[in-house]
């Protein structure tokens, strides 16, 4: 595959591949990839590839716009439900590793 030689400066090369691509070497001959290969051929006007805008964020509803939108309020949940859950699944996940532990020796000694 030839290369064409498309610019060359004092921090970098730029080579247009058979394929139509670019190379990008810098000044110890090394190749150039990633973010930093993309600034150098926008820069240099080779490409256009689009910047990807950042995520558009909703905007926080404040607490009368929630219920307003809702319909209704809702309650606040009661802390003592919400550890319950926490305090039972602790013994069943320490239940499981004890059952892969018991499997993995039985797997070991045959």
């Amino acid at each position: 595959m030839s290369m064409t030689l498309i610019k060359r400066t004092a921090e970098y090369s730029i080579f247009q591949r058979g394929d139509n691509r670019y190379a990008v070497r810098d000044a110890g001959r090394q190749a150039v990839n990633g973010d930093e290969k993309v600034r150098i051929l926008r820069a240099e006007g080779l490409i256009k590839r689009a910047v990807p805008a950042a995520p558009a964020e909703p905007e926080p509803e404040t607490p009368e716009e929630a219920s307003a939108s809702s319909g209704a309020e809702t309650p606040e949940p009661r802390a003592e439900t919400e550890a319950e859950p926490q305090a039972q699944a602790a013994p069943q996940a320490a239940a499981d590793d004890t059952s892969k532990d018991s499997v993995a020796q039985t797997s070991d000694a045959a």
